[in-house]
Protein backbone atom coordinates (compact mmCIF):
# COMPACT_ATOMS: atom_id res chain seq x y z
CA UNK A 1 0.00 0.00 0.00
CA UNK A 2 1.61 3.30 -0.99
CA UNK A 3 1.01 5.83 2.01
CA UNK A 4 1.03 9.64 1.58
CA UNK A 5 1.43 12.41 4.50
CA UNK A 6 -1.10 14.70 3.23
CA UNK A 7 -3.28 17.64 4.35
CA UNK A 8 -7.29 16.92 5.40
CA UNK A 9 -9.39 19.85 5.02
CA UNK A 10 -11.73 21.21 8.04
CA UNK A 11 -13.27 24.55 8.86
CA UNK A 12 -15.50 26.57 6.39
CA UNK A 13 -15.56 28.40 3.48
CA UNK A 14 -12.94 30.90 3.57
CA UNK A 15 -11.35 29.87 6.99
CA UNK A 16 -9.95 26.26 6.14
CA UNK A 17 -7.32 24.50 8.82
CA UNK A 18 -6.44 20.91 7.79
CA UNK A 19 -5.67 17.92 9.63
CA UNK A 20 -1.97 16.34 8.87
CA UNK A 21 -2.62 13.03 7.86
CA UNK A 22 -1.64 9.41 7.28
CA UNK A 23 -3.74 7.83 4.37
CA UNK A 24 -3.42 5.71 1.54
CA UNK A 25 -2.59 7.40 -2.04
CA UNK A 26 -5.72 6.35 -3.09
CA UNK A 27 -8.26 7.71 -0.76
CA UNK A 28 -10.06 10.56 -1.15
CA UNK A 29 -8.32 13.80 0.32
CA UNK A 30 -10.85 13.94 2.89
CA UNK A 31 -12.12 10.16 3.02
CA UNK A 32 -10.34 7.60 4.86
CA UNK A 33 -6.98 7.71 6.86
CA UNK A 34 -4.63 5.51 8.37
CA UNK A 35 -3.80 7.90 11.45
CA UNK A 36 -3.77 11.54 12.18
CA UNK A 37 -0.40 12.86 13.41
CA UNK A 38 -0.96 16.66 13.90
CA UNK A 39 -2.79 19.81 12.69
CA UNK A 40 -2.41 23.24 10.65
CA UNK A 41 -3.95 26.44 10.55
CA UNK A 42 -2.57 28.77 8.25
CA UNK A 43 -5.01 31.29 9.70
CA UNK A 44 -2.89 32.79 12.75
CA UNK A 45 -0.15 34.83 12.14
CA UNK A 46 2.63 32.84 12.44
CA UNK A 47 0.95 29.53 11.42
CA UNK A 48 -0.36 26.97 14.09
CA UNK A 49 1.55 23.71 13.79
CA UNK A 50 0.54 21.07 16.13
CA UNK A 51 2.73 17.65 15.12
CA UNK A 52 3.19 14.60 16.56
CA UNK A 53 7.01 14.39 16.30
CA UNK A 54 7.91 10.84 17.29
CA UNK A 55 4.97 9.56 14.74
CA UNK A 56 5.52 11.43 11.70
CA UNK A 57 9.51 10.56 12.19
CA UNK A 58 8.30 6.87 12.31
CA UNK A 59 5.78 7.42 9.43
CA UNK A 60 8.52 8.97 7.10
CA UNK A 61 11.14 6.02 8.28
CA UNK A 62 8.58 3.74 6.90
CA UNK A 63 8.52 5.12 3.71
CA UNK A 64 5.41 7.40 3.38
CA UNK A 65 5.25 10.12 1.01
CA UNK A 66 4.62 13.60 2.69
CA UNK A 67 2.86 16.12 -0.20
CA UNK A 68 4.75 19.16 -0.81
CA UNK A 69 3.33 21.32 2.07
CA UNK A 70 3.69 18.39 4.28
CA UNK A 71 7.18 18.77 3.62
CA UNK A 72 7.33 21.88 4.48
CA UNK A 73 6.01 21.45 7.52
CA UNK A 74 8.02 18.18 8.26
CA UNK A 75 11.23 20.14 7.55
CA UNK A 76 10.40 23.38 9.38
CA UNK A 77 9.29 21.02 12.54
CA UNK A 78 12.93 19.22 12.39
CA UNK A 79 11.12 15.50 11.35
CA UNK A 80 13.38 15.50 7.72
CA UNK A 81 16.57 16.36 9.65
CA UNK A 82 16.07 13.94 11.97
CA UNK A 83 15.69 11.21 9.32
CA UNK A 84 18.93 12.19 8.08
CA UNK A 85 20.91 12.37 10.94
CA UNK A 86 19.84 8.96 11.97
CA UNK A 87 21.02 7.91 8.32
CA UNK A 88 24.17 9.18 9.36
CA UNK A 89 24.07 7.28 12.78
CA UNK A 90 23.02 3.85 10.90
CA UNK A 91 26.02 4.16 8.02
CA UNK A 92 28.50 5.23 11.40
CA UNK A 93 29.53 8.52 10.54
CA UNK A 94 28.39 9.77 13.94
CA UNK A 95 27.11 8.44 16.90
CA UNK A 96 23.23 8.67 18.84
CA UNK A 97 24.40 11.69 20.61
CA UNK A 98 26.23 13.42 18.49
CA UNK A 99 22.76 13.31 16.25
CA UNK A 100 20.78 14.67 19.19
CA UNK A 101 23.57 17.47 20.25
CA UNK A 102 22.71 18.29 16.28
CA UNK A 103 19.57 18.25 16.68
CA UNK A 104 19.21 19.94 19.87
CA UNK A 105 21.61 23.20 18.44
CA UNK A 106 19.57 23.57 15.27
CA UNK A 107 16.25 23.65 17.15
CA UNK A 108 17.80 25.77 19.54
CA UNK A 109 19.02 28.35 16.20
CA UNK A 110 15.42 28.07 14.60
CA UNK A 111 13.38 29.01 17.85
CA UNK A 112 15.89 32.13 18.14
CA UNK A 113 14.98 33.06 14.67
CA UNK A 114 11.45 33.19 15.33
CA UNK A 115 11.73 34.95 18.21
CA UNK A 116 13.37 37.23 16.43
CA UNK A 117 10.78 37.57 13.71
CA UNK A 118 8.04 37.59 16.34
CA UNK A 119 9.88 40.32 17.88
CA UNK A 120 10.18 42.48 15.10
CA UNK A 121 6.82 41.92 14.29
CA UNK A 122 5.98 43.60 17.78
CA UNK A 123 7.69 46.11 17.66
CA UNK A 124 6.63 47.28 13.42
CA UNK A 125 2.93 46.85 15.45
CA UNK A 126 4.42 49.00 18.45
CA UNK A 127 5.78 51.38 16.40
CA UNK A 128 2.72 51.81 14.15
CA UNK A 129 0.54 52.19 16.89
CA UNK A 130 2.73 55.25 18.22
CA UNK A 131 1.98 56.53 14.96
CA UNK A 132 -1.27 56.20 14.77
CA UNK A 133 -1.68 57.50 17.89
CA UNK A 134 0.76 60.87 17.40
CA UNK A 135 -1.53 61.59 13.91
CA UNK A 136 -4.71 61.15 16.27
CA UNK A 137 -3.07 63.91 18.56
CA UNK A 138 -2.14 66.10 16.31
CA UNK A 139 -5.90 65.85 14.76
CA UNK A 140 -7.30 66.12 17.76
CA UNK A 141 -5.13 69.44 18.81
CA UNK A 142 -6.16 70.49 15.81
CA UNK A 143 -9.74 69.93 16.25
CA UNK A 144 -9.03 71.46 19.62
CA UNK A 145 -7.66 74.80 18.07
CA UNK A 146 -10.29 75.05 16.00
CA UNK A 147 -13.18 74.67 18.63
CA UNK A 148 -11.43 77.23 20.55
CA UNK A 149 -11.34 80.21 18.24
CA UNK A 150 -14.90 79.24 17.09
CA UNK A 151 -15.61 79.57 20.88
CA UNK A 152 -13.29 82.77 21.27
CA UNK A 153 -15.28 84.33 18.15
CA UNK A 154 -18.62 83.64 20.08
CA UNK A 155 -17.60 85.13 23.20
CA UNK A 156 -16.22 88.04 20.92
CA UNK A 157 -19.62 87.96 19.25
CA UNK A 158 -21.55 87.85 22.69
CA UNK A 159 -18.83 90.48 24.55
CA UNK A 160 -20.33 92.77 21.71
CA UNK A 161 -23.93 92.35 21.54
CA UNK A 162 -23.99 92.90 25.33
CA UNK A 163 -21.80 95.81 24.61
CA UNK A 164 -24.41 96.74 21.64
CA UNK A 165 -27.37 96.04 23.98
CA UNK A 166 -25.92 98.19 27.37
CA UNK A 167 -25.60 101.13 24.96
CA UNK A 168 -29.01 100.88 23.26
CA UNK A 169 -30.33 100.55 26.90
CA UNK A 170 -28.10 103.42 28.23
CA UNK A 171 -29.41 105.39 24.80
CA UNK A 172 -33.11 104.06 25.63
CA UNK A 173 -32.90 105.01 29.18
CA UNK A 174 -31.61 108.69 28.62
CA UNK A 175 -34.22 108.99 25.82
CA UNK A 176 -36.71 108.02 28.29
CA UNK A 177 -34.90 110.28 31.00
CA UNK A 178 -34.96 113.16 28.41
CA UNK A 179 -38.95 112.73 27.92
CA UNK A 180 -39.89 112.39 31.54
CA UNK A 181 -37.18 115.98 32.02
CA UNK A 182 -39.46 118.22 30.20
CA UNK A 183 -42.88 116.86 31.54
CA UNK A 184 -41.81 117.72 34.47
CA UNK A 185 -40.34 120.81 33.76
Amino acid sequence: MATKIRLQRFGRKGYAYYHIVVADSRAPRDGRKIERIGSYNPNTKPATIDLNFERALYWVNCGAQPTDTVRNILSGEGVLLMKHLQGGVRKGAFDEAECQRRFDAWKANRQNALNKVKEADQAAKAADQKKRLEAESEVNKAKAKAVAEKRAAAVKALEEAAKQAAQEAAAAEAEAKGEEAPAEA
